[in-house]
């Protein structure tokens, strides 16, 4: 089972717990369950909006979900928030027909109940009945070695690397895992072992004895993935170590974009001028608070690279001190940051005037952050494919800023979050759009942006 299909039983379970919930609830309150239906239309708006909170929670992410710890604690601040918000929505409407007052206490511990259940029942079988996928691994090089220690720290990944056949490491293992050395051996392995899938980092087009021992495998009816592609489901990140331009030429496939980027300028217009037109009063107080506590403009604008390197002027709430200041690159705990700065850039509000840059084209919601034009220039010298980042619009937050890891502008983080940006260009749509905008919000809610 994929990670995909993980994640559709886990939404899947959380919805039939929702109704079950309800279910039960009512027989608690009533001793009858026959007034479910009159209750089924205003609790299944509330449990869609219960859906949006778990997702934003991160509470479909697998890494999280089998940490007993960490989800007991996002779960329940989660559950604190869904509730709010269903006291909050049967505040407003109140004519709906139920009175949901005592049901609704009474819900909130049925489900409570039978959500971490149903939770710890799913991480349970996902570790004890779900079937391992096992690989074989033809080759061996740095990548390789990140891609075993990320699959051994996520065993709820369900892949298991069998073996390693390599002709430049004979007779040793890496991390207990058996490297071979003779391919013809191969197809033999595959059936003990019933190994499911075959990574190479070899081109098989360029080694005739790899390519053989591929073909004899056919039989076997096993799966066959390139080292990038299969990195790159498992990490959510492109390696550039293993990336030429031939890759650029085959998965990026531009032309199937043309209508799914079209749709994204007309929604980031439209949805930058509602949310400019809601937020604007609080510009207002933003912009008195800036100018009565610290000396200077309200806005900081300056020059960023938009697509095809096309220089456009960046627009933020200005966070820094003006004095003293030499306009270079943030670090932690920066003394230039002003006390408020500082809260604006923790709730990500000092970003909100990036919406203007959003109405006039120059970047999206989301994409790749913008750069500095110098750094880009030197970075463009020293990472390869650098400059491919451009290919499409920046954006007010992408992969990189959800990925729960904080980059630097080193060379060093400033790879890694290419890495992250080529994965999104590559495989940019309207599900992976939204579902980095709901983490975005995630991040905002818990204030652990920068």
């Amino acid at each position: 089972m994929n990670n995909r299909l993980k994640k559709i039983a886990l939404l899947g379970g959380d919805i039939i717990i929702l109704y079950a919930s309800l279910y039960f609830t009512l027989l608690i309150r009533y001793f009858n369950a026959d007034l479910l239906t009159i209750h089924l239309w205003p609790f299944s708006i509330i449990f869609l909006l219960w859906l949006i909170i778990f997702y934003i929670a991160n509470l479909y992410n697998l890494n999280l979900a089998v940490n007993n710890f960490i989800f007991f604690q996002i779960s329940s601040k989660a559950l604190i928030i869904a509730s709010l918000t269903s006291i909050a929505f049967f505040y407003l409407l109140p004519n709906i027909g139920i009175a949901p007052k005592r049901i609704l206490f009474i819900y909130i511990i049925v489900f409570s109940l039978l959500f971490y259940l149903w939770r710890q029942f799913y991480n349970w079988s996902l570790k004890a009945y779900l079937p391992k996928n096992k690989l074989a691994i033809i080759g061996c090089n740095k990548l390789v070695k990140e891609l075993i220690d990320e699959l051994q720290k996520k065993p709820h990944l369900g892949y298991i690397i069998s073996l390693i056949a390599d002709d430049t490491n004979e007779n040793i293992s890496i991390n207990n895992i058996p490297i071979i050395k003779n391919l013809v051996d191969l197809p033999k392995l595959i059936k003990k072992d019933r190994i499911t899938s075959i990574i190479f980092t070899i081109d098989p087009h360029q080694s005739p004895e790899l390519r053989t021992a591929l073909f004899n495998c056919l039989p076997l009816k096993i799966n066959y993935f390139s080292l990038p592609d299969f990195y790159e489901i498992i990490t959510g990140k492109i390696p550039l170590e293993a990336i030429d331009q031939m890759w650029f030429l085959e998965k990026l496939n531009e032309s199937n974009k043309i209508w799914f980027d079209c749709f994204k300028k007309f929604y980031d217009f439209f949805l930058a001028l509602i949310i400019l037109l809601i937020t604007l009063p609080f510009w207002l107080i933003i912009a008195i608070i800036i100018k009565t506590t610290n000396p200077g403009p309200v806005f900081f604008i300056m020059q960023r690279l938009g697509k095809n390197g096309k220089i456009f002027k960046l627009i933020k709430f200005r966070t820094m001190n003006e004095k003293n200041n030499d306009y270079s690159p943030t670090c932690a705990n920066d003394p230039r940051i002003t006390k408020f700065g500082s809260f604006l850039r923790k709730t990500r509000i000092d970003e909100l005037p990036q919406l203007l840059n959003i109405i006039k084209g120059e970047m999206s919601f989301v994409g790749p952050r913008p750069e500095r034009p110098e750094l880009a220039t030197e970075l463009t010298k020293q990472i390869p494919f650098y400059n491919e980042r451009l290919l499409i619009k920046p954006g007010l937050s992408g992969s990189d800023q959800v990925s729960g890891e904080y980059h630097s502008p080193s060379k060093e983080d400033s790879l890694k979050k290419l890495q992250y940006d080529l994965f999104y260009i590559k495989n940019r749509s309207v599900y992976l759009d939204l579902s980095i905008i709901l983490k975005t919000i995630a991040t905002v809610i818990s204030r652990s942006g920068i």
